[in-house]
């Protein structure tokens, strides 16, 4: 639930928090709730200009790699989307193949207000392709910003759908890392796991390995079934090291920011760099206007404490 509500939270505090604070601030008509709304925008502005401010430098300060050259830890890429596998993942509402989709529907209430009653995202591995080699995208836990956002109205029903479709040119920002299946293959572990599967088929076992007939594997035929299990657990190696190294780009395990998005990098920078001057004009206008309440009588200002 933490991890959800701090991917929410950037949009919570750039999306309405202060307006709220205003049309509340109206509506209690007293200079007392006007200074507590205003010191909880100039609070709430000052949380979310860092937060601004931490994506900006990441965005500028954070180079483009190529897949085949990046370097192990966090990283930038950019390239085009494609579906992981043959199969393409399909979109929740509008039953559309993409890479990612996230969706909402919302029901109007008797005070027609719009109230969540469904919503959730895929969390579906997806690639991105640059020219160099692929890397496989891990969505989960991840910032994403897209372009894709379908709304429509039902009767009393409101859906909303965001999605990144292919091909999508991709900009990710995350942690690399490469991983060789064969240099992970543990042939002790994979041997035992073997023999154990075969235990637990008895008749099968014994159809193989049991040359007596007896019911039972004797020290022979057990050696006999441990070669066996080794001959395979050799020949899914051998597999193993025939395929390339898999890269992967996920959430970064110091809690730095993880984005997705289909937008450049300029327009991502230009994106922050409003948000961050915003926030912080929103900041010294609170501050201005708490100094003005203080400084004006209530009578003055038409207000009740």
């Amino acid at each position: 639930m933490l991890v959800k509500l701090r991917r929410e939270y950037a949009q919570l505090v750039t999306s309405g928090a202060q307006l709220v604070l205003l049309l509340v601030g109206f509506r209690l008509e007293s200079r007392n709730g006007w200074l507590i709304c205003l010191s909880v925008m100039a609070a709430l502005s000052v949380v979310a200009w860092l937060s601004a401010l931490k994506r900006l430098r990441a965005v500028r300060d954070t180079p483009t790699s190529k897949v085949a050259s990046a370097a192990q830890g966090y990283v930038e890429l950019v390239g085009r989307g494609r579906p992981y596998g043959d199969t393409p993942l399909i979109s929740k509402l509008r039953v559309l193949p993409c890479l990612w989709y996230r969706y909402k529907v919302e029901r109007r209430t008797s005070k027609d207000k719009w109230q969540t009653i469904d919503s959730g995202e895929s969390s579906d591995s997806f690639i991105l392709r640059d020219g160099s080699g692929d890397c496989v995208v891990d969505p989960e836990n991840a910032e994403i910003i897209t372009r894709h956002c379908d709304q429509w109205i039902d009767g009393d029903y409101r859906y909303t759908e965001w999605k990144l479709i292919l091909p999508d040119s991709l900009y990710v920002l995350g942690e690399f890392r490469t991983r060789n299946l064969g240099a992970e293959f543990d042939v002790r572990a994979e041997t035992n796991s073997l023999l154990a599967d075969w235990k637990r088929d008895k008749p099968a076992l014994h159809a193989r390995f049991d040359l007596n007939n007896d019911g039972e594997l004797d020290m022979k035929e057990w050696m006999l079934a441990r070669s066996a299990a080794k001959r395979e657990v050799a020949k899914r190696m051998r597999e193993a090291q025939a395929v390339s190294d898999i890269h992967i780009i996920c959430q970064p395990s110091d809690g730095r920011l993880f984005l997705i998005s289909n937008l450049k990098q300029d327009d991502l920078s230009r994106r922050y760099l409003f948000w961050a001057w915003a926030h912080m004009v929103i900041f010294f206008g609170a501050l201005g206007g708490t100094g003005w309440l203080l400084q004006t009588p209530a009578s003055v200002l038409g207000l009740h404490k």
